[in-house]
């Protein structure tokens, strides 16, 4: 499985509970060589979306086996879940 299958077949399993959006953050650089934001905040989880039943807002962070929470997904998770958004990590375990 590839990396990116991870977070997809993640969005797959929760289809039929919630709807769920794969969030690109991060900068790159355009032809022109100027940097670009994606415009969400650093440490913004990889997958986001509100369960279908209650329309409750959810965030998931996607970390490989050796994967590890950088300081401010760290924050970003502990801040969705004290504001009352269900939020938190899950490894790839194959």
């Amino acid at each position: 499985m590839k990396e990116i299958d991870v977070p997809n077949s993640i969005r797959l399993a929760l289809n039929p509970y919630a709807i769920v959006f794969r969030a690109n953050v991060g900068t790159f650089k355009t032809i022109d060589g100027r940097t670009v934001s994606t415009g969400l905040p650093k440490g913004f989880s990889d997958l986001f979306g509100y369960r279908k039943s209650d329309g409750k807002m959810f965030f998931i962070e996607v970390k490989n086996e050796k994967g590890r929470l950088r300081p401010d997904q760290k924050h970003f998770i502990e801040t969705m879940h004290k504001n009352g958004a269900i939020s938190g990590v899950t490894k790839r375990c194959l």
